[in-house]
């Protein structure tokens, strides 16, 4: 039964995963069928790579302490204070981890570059700098932190701290002693998580860091696509494909054991409202925080969109509908690309919903490594290269029977690997959940698996599958890695058309990309905010 389950999703990520980036490292590494093993050092040993390898390492470093830093704090508030709004403004931050990079990318530039927000305010930008990319990590990570240690912050129970203290100990030391070595294995989990989203950082890299500064996936995208240099890109690619196992392996261990943390409780008795003048300094200063790192970029960004030589108005959105107004830069009017993200999206989520639940099912009933490696399997699109997938897709899928070349399926096909991985964790523990002797009980009365699962199951997962399909849509809708390269020119998608307005020279193009960005983080915000109306379980997971 396990295997039957595990078949598609084997074949799927066998055929849309292995395969193109196994046939990406094959044309680099080999020559006349001969494997060249030595380029691996070749490429290494360069000055450049290893100053991209550098680059890449310290700043997913800074970025997860820096992200660790600003929210840790918010994970406290979240967990153990009750306020007006709380709820709202759970949904409000985790916008950004379900923004498009290119969005946050774009979101950034307006309020850091040239004739941005603070560049018009005290002649400040910082565009082309390390700092932009900092910020914009900690932006778009900060709600990792905030939902994977507050989720389990409010389930740890209070009293087990407070004997520490009845016990003689200080509120810091009993907080060291007593709550930290709980939280250590959801704090791991999540500055690997925030490591492994900046250890593979592309679209705020390419719009944010310039010519400047590299990570391994930009250097892999200009390697593949501006310099057809194959044998560096399918080095870098193997790098990277090493990084990010050693990273999703360390991450398995952390998770198995925040299993065995403190006796967890109802979240709702832990939380309270504020007390004293230092909890509503906490309080005010992790609002701050929140409304100058995330409200302020997508305010200012909503506010470019708006901006024509100093006037307000919908002028750059109406552009969007002239195939003119892009200045050659498309062969169909901007506004389509939106009809288009729509459409793709949907299809990837129920391709994804599909291989994803099937994977989820597989996963159910805990058993050995066979089973511990396919669920690392489903990780891997997290962060294996993107840009190697979807080069990969041209190079590979090119042949009877699988020529989709010109098939607009292959977009949903390279957003669905993407969504697959949240599905999964969306939908495991709510079936895991689910007490097997109901499906016993089912088999004895007669009806078939299908049937059970049908009349049995589904009801009682069906919150979970609309959760799972809210997050394949979003994260689906701002694919760029693979899309930057498989999507055809007449039939761009909002993050593509985006990157590309943003290349070209001009006040009309900056304006346009701005209100598409708009566009596509409204359509983002408010598929995460139906999310947190249906979604009951708050146990900080994505």
């Amino acid at each position: 039964m396990r295997l039957g389950l595990m078949a598609v999703p084997v074949a799927f990520f066998a055929l849309f995963f292995a395969y193109p980036v196994a046939a990406i490292v094959g044309r680099g590494l080999k020559v006349d069928g001969v494997w060249q093993f030595g380029r691996i050092g070749e490429v290494l040993t360069r000055p450049d790579i290893r100053d991209v390898l550098w680059f890449t390492s310290w700043q997913a470093l800074a970025s997860t302490a820096l992200t660790l830093l600003i929210a840790l704090p918010g994970a406290y508030v979240f967990a153990r204070f009750d306020f007006p709004g709380k709820q709202l403004l759970r949904a409000v931050v985790t916008v950004p981890f379900v923004l498009p990079t290119v969005v946050v990318g774009t979101a950034f530039l307006a309020l850091l570059g040239r004739g941005g927000f603070l560049d018009e305010l005290w002649g400040v930008r910082l565009d082309t700098t390390v700092w932009a990319i900092l910020l914009a990590h900690v932006f778009f990570n900060y709600a990792v932190v905030v939902r994977t240690v507050g989720g389990l912050w409010a389930q740890l129970d209070p009293r087990q701290e407070e004997a520490a203290r009845v016990l003689g100990a200080g509120r810091f030391a009993a907080w060291r002693r007593v709550t930290l070595p709980a939280l250590a294995p959801a704090v791991a989990a999540a500055a690997l998580m925030v490591f492994l989203f900046t250890f593979t950082s592309f679209g705020v890299v390419q719009i944010l860091g310039g010519p400047g500064f590299s990570t391994l996936e930009v250097e892999i995208y200009r390697q593949t696509a501006q310099l057809l240099a194959l044998p560096t890109a399918a080095v870098l690619t193997l790098v990277q494909f090493a990084a990010v196992g050693a990273i999703l392996a360390v991450h398995a261990w952390t998770v198995r054991r925040r299993e065995t943390a403190l006796k967890l409780v109802d979240p709702a008795q832990t939380a309270r409202r504020p007390r004293g003048a230092g909890q509503w300094t906490l309080l005010c200063g992790v609002l701050l925080t929140v409304l100058l790192l995330i409200l302020l970029p997508l305010g200012v960004l909503v506010e470019r969109s708006l901006n024509t030589d100093g006037s307000h108005g919908f002028d750059f959105y109406r552009a969007l509908a002239s195939v003119d107004a892009g200045g050659g830069t498309f062969l169909v009017a901007p506004l389509e690309a939106i009809w288009n993200s729509l459409q793709y999206a949907l299809v990837a989520t129920v391709i994804a919903l599909v291989v994803g639940g099937l994977a989820a099912a597989a996963l159910t009933r805990r058993a050995g490594r066979l089973v511990r490696g396919f669920d690392a399997l489903l990780m891997l699109p997290l962060g294996v290269s993107a840009v190697t997938v979807g080069f990969g897709f041209l190079i590979t899928l090119d042949k009877p029977p699988l020529d989709l070349r010109t098939s607009w399926i292959l977009v949903p096909l390279a957003q669905a690997l993407v969504g697959v991985p949240f599905v999964v964790r969306t939908m495991l523990p709510v079936l895991r959940a689910v007490d097997g002797r109901l499906r016993e009980a089912a088999a004895v009365l007669g009806a078939s698996p299908l049937r059970a699962w049908r009349e049995v199951e589904l009801p009682l997962v069906r919150r979970a599958l609309l959760v799972a399909a809210g997050f394949a849509f979003a994260v689906s809708l701002g694919e760029f890695g693979a899309t930057v390269f498989i999507a055809r020119p007449d039939r761009p998608t909002l993050p593509v058309a985006v990157a590309r307005l943003l290349g070209r020279a001009g006040e009309l193009n900056y304006g346009q990309a701005m209100a598409l960005s708009t566009i596509l983080m409204v359509v983002c915000a408010v598929s995460l905010l139906l999310l947190e109306r249906i979604r009951t379980d708050r146990s900080g997971e994505f």
